[in-house]
């Protein structure tokens, strides 16, 4: 049973209406929704598959009235406070499905939301701010491409989506075919920052033969990840290695046969997908393989065709967009055709005679393998969001 609520001058109450003076009525809307003084004391619950609003106005409301709200339907339902109106509170006016908390008014015009279900996403500025939609819920995105800082003004829980740099593909010399470089490493959270400035650091793409560098959040719990590894060619006292990073370059590929001897085994990536081994023929034709990408291992040359990188990491899910891929593996160097680069984002390796392809600025990208000269690797990129 339900309390008649409120109450009105006159009434007479059952027993059994008092003992169930806590069980408040519900107010079930379905579209959006402008509160009235008779919601004071109520349950007003959304129900709708699409995006909706309820919305405070001033001078409705007397210091202590209090309304309970939530959202059962799976659009995001946000309180909007209407001409004149200021609603603070320390989570998220945008309530996702299930979502819910208490309002209460300080004054006709000040009201406080107090969420319920714990810590509420915070707020901050920094980089380049777009607003997104993801799965129904509004987020402020902000996205950085150089090292910068990030300013948190209300603290609170944020999503992040952190990516160090790719590495260099490896450098050929005569009878070398060089690897193709390891995409930067990956780290996709949700943690909690104070209200304070942190300094965001976008690791540069490492050069030929280079392992990559971290992209992260300084002094912020552990929010970095690492760079790739870098792509191997001709270096004297580590033949055919696949040097060991987030993800692991692809080895070299060799068709002299005192090379071949010397040949040393491979190394695993340490946090993302290994390279691709070269081909050790000992005579030619031969080729390196690709660096290993964010999703994938590299591929393995293949005769005189240089292994594919390992393919790279859709972004769009984080920033509800159409397909959008970072880290991508390196192509191998090959001596007829070169090993494109993983996800299109990748370098790819040289044909021949060539120059390995430098990855994108901001892909997290491994470099091509290259005969002449391993192409560079791409730097990393930090995305930040918050439910607004």
């Amino acid at each position: 049973m339900t309390t008649p609520f409120p109450f009105t001058a006159g009434a007479v109450l059952t027993a059994a209406q008092l003992n169930a003076i806590t069980t408040l009525p519900i107010n079930d809307q379905t579209a959006s929704y402008i509160l009235v003084v008779g919601d004071v004391g109520k349950r007003v619950i959304m129900n709708n598959a699409g995006a909706t609003t309820i919305t405070v106005n001033d001078s409705v409301f007397g210091v202590g009235d209090t309304i309970f709200i939530a959202n059962k339907g799976a659009g995001t339902t946000t309180i909007t406070a209407g001409a004149g109106v200021t609603i603070n509170t320390s989570g998220s006016l945008a309530l996702a499905q299930y979502g819910g908390g208490t309002l209460v008014a300080l004054s006709a015009s000040t009201f406080t939301f107090f969420p319920s279900g714990g810590i509420g996403y915070g707020t901050a500025t920094g980089g380049s701010s777009s607003s997104i939609t993801v799965g129904g819920v509004n987020y402020t995105l902000l996205e950085f491409t150089s090292s910068s800082t990030l300013t948190v003004s209300k603290a609170g829980l944020f999503d992040f989506l952190i990516f160090g740099s790719g590495s260099g593909g490896g450098t050929g010399s005569s009878s070398v075919w060089a690897g193709g470089g390891g995409a930067g490493g990956i780290l996709e959270t949700t943690a909690y920052l104070d209200a304070t400035t942190y300094t965001i650091t976008i690791g540069a793409g490492g050069a030929a033969q280079t392992n990559g560098n971290g992209s992260g959040i300084n002094a912020a719990r552990g929010l970095a990840t690492l760079g790739g590894g870098q792509g191997l060619g001709f270096i004297a006292t580590r033949r055919g290695e696949n040097v060991s990073g987030a993800s692991g370059g692809g080895g070299a590929g060799f068709s002299n046969a005192a090379y071949v001897a010397a040949n040393l085994s491979m190394f695993d990536g340490v946090c993302g997908n290994d390279g691709g081994a070269g081909v050790l023929s000992g005579s030619a034709p031969s080729s390196g393989g690709g660096g290993g990408g964010a999703t994938a291992d590299g591929a393995a040359g293949s005769g005189a065709t240089g292994g594919a990188g390992g393919a790279g990491y859709d972004v769009s899910a984080f920033i509800d967009g159409s397909a959008l891929y970072k880290a991508g593996g390196g192509g191998g160097a090959g001596s007829t055709t070169g090993g494109a680069g993983g996800s299109s984002v990748g370098g790819a390796g040289s044909s021949g005679a060539a120059s390995g392809t430098a990855a994108g600025a901001n892909t997290a990208s491994g470099g091509g393998g290259g005969f002449v000269a391993g192409g560079a690797g791409g730097s990393g990129i930090v995305y930040v969001r918050f439910k607004v």
